[in-house]
């Protein structure tokens, strides 16, 4: 009995960066393709008849078509456990997480809850096309160990951490500089390489952590230097003012991190919104990661992330895109990058589809140092794929009568499509959506 699968359909995989709209060099396209699949990795990729040829006899064979098949989204950052303070009414980032998330974390100190939302976590994402995810758990080491027990389960390639927080939230969502330290190495232990898991070293932002507790996390970081960091940076201005008040010494905001040693190559930072040329300068010779939260920063009221001038400075700032759920208000990335667009409108940039689709694959794939894994449709890379259906609702069908070009397409399903949009998701190889 044959390993082998094989997905029919048109194939769309970014191999760098679009310079514009027009850039049909920065992607890869089969009008009518086959993807093989096999071990839970891509085999082959080429024109359907050609892979088919070459495949064994009786390969499983599914088609697609007329849909659009993409390597798996990527969202880079999000939350575990705010999944049920998804569209709470308040005025601002610090109210928001006072008034309900961190009540609502303090519940993740029981197992049996944690993996109760764990299940609905991970459903969300298959159902939206997410495939890889980098999440922040909360302060309790029984939630990152739900989280990467579910992830594990399900065989995805997921991010996480247990999140350090020793100060300025409520007692039972605090632990102490020790304690944080022993339970994240405690959770990297247990649970970083062990399937496709990735533990993150996770100080949730400078409010929440000591400079004892920020002195544990650099300990971390260089004890375990292959781990990515994420944190929260420049968010919401009375955040800000709140931060450089509690660590008079720092320059800035992103000083705070770069005195402790968090900024390098595998640290993505939350949002990133407010920062002066010369934190952007840091973080560009950091090479850490602005990510990017739009549905997050409108919900909120947080500000207007500079997306095309930090690509286009002399020393441009690498960017990821993320939901940020739950102070973001939508899990799907293509709503995401709906808003994203909306953002730049309203600094007036643009923001093309295909800058849209590179960031939502290859782009976030790249930001985690992962892109030789996921992010592509490449051979030997992991095989998870979106299969998008841009006639999902009758509004896309009857739009679709006046589309004539593939990037037209691309943007529809970035602005009237959703969980709807996604076909079927496949984790290594294997459909997800359609068995949940």
């Amino acid at each position: 009995m044959t390993s082998q699968r094989l997905l029919r359909g048109r194939l769309l995989s970014f191999t760098r960066r679009p310079e514009n709209i027009t850039d049909t060099e920065s992607y890869s396209y089969e009008h009518d393709g086959g993807l093989l699949i096999e071990g839970g990795r891509i085999a082959a990729i080429g024109p359907f008849d050609t892979i088919k040829a070459n495949a064994d006899a009786n390969v499983v064979v599914t088609d697609h078509r007329p849909h659009l098949i993409m390597p798996g989204l990527i969202d880079a950052h999000l939350h575990f456990p705010q999944m049920q303070v998804v569209g709470s009414y308040a005025a601002n980032l610090l109210e928001w997480l006072n008034t309900y998330t961190f009540v609502e974390e303090q519940r993740f100190a029981d197992a049996e809850h944690a993996a109760r939302i764990a299940v609905s976590f991970f459903d969300e994402m298959i159902r939206h096309g997410t495939t890889t995810a980098v999440a922040y758990c909360s302060v309790h080491k029984t939630s990152a160990d739900a989280y990467f027990a579910e992830a594990e389960k399900r065989n995805m390639r997921m991010l996480g951490g247990k999140v350090m927080m020793d100060r300025n939230a409520p007692g039972p969502l605090t632990d102490t500089p020790q304690s944080s330290y022993d339970d994240t190495k405690a959770v990297i232990e247990s649970w970083h390489g062990k399937g496709r898991s990735h533990v993150v070293i996770s100080p949730r932002f400078a409010i929440t952590s000591s400079p004892e507790q920020m002195e544990m996390a650099r300990a971390l970081a260089e004890e375990f230097p292959e781990l990515h960091i994420q944190t929260h940076l420049s968010e919401n201005t009375a955040e800000i003012e709140q931060a450089c008040a509690l660590y008079p010494e720092a320059a800035n905001y992103t000083d705070i991190y770069a005195r402790y040693g968090l900024l390098r190559e595998n640290t993505l930072l939350g949002h990133a919104i407010h920062l002066s040329e010369g934190e952007r300068d840091v973080l560009s010779e950091t090479g850490a990661v602005a990510v990017h939260c739009p549905t997050s920063n409108l919900f909120l009221g947080s500000g207007l992330f500079a997306f095309k001038d930090y690509e286009a400075r002399e020393k441009p700032v690498r960017i990821a895109v993320s939901t940020d759920i739950g102070g973001g208000s939508s899990y799907s990335m293509l709503k995401t990058m709906d808003e994203a667009y909306k953002v730049q409108q309203l600094r007036g940039k643009r923001l093309n589809p295909l800058d849209s689709f590179y960031y939502m694959t290859l782009g976030n794939a790249e930001a985690l140092g992962l892109e030789n894994v996921i992010g592509t449709l490449d051979p030997g890379s992991d095989a998870d794929v979106v299969v998008l259906n841009a006639h999902a609702t009758p509004a896309m069908t009857l739009r679709l009568e006046t589309i004539s070009n593939l990037s037209e397409e691309l943007f529809l399903l970035q602005t009237l499509g959703d969980d709807r949009a996604i076909a079927e998701t496949y984790i290594a190889g294997n459909p997800a959506k359609s068995l949940l």
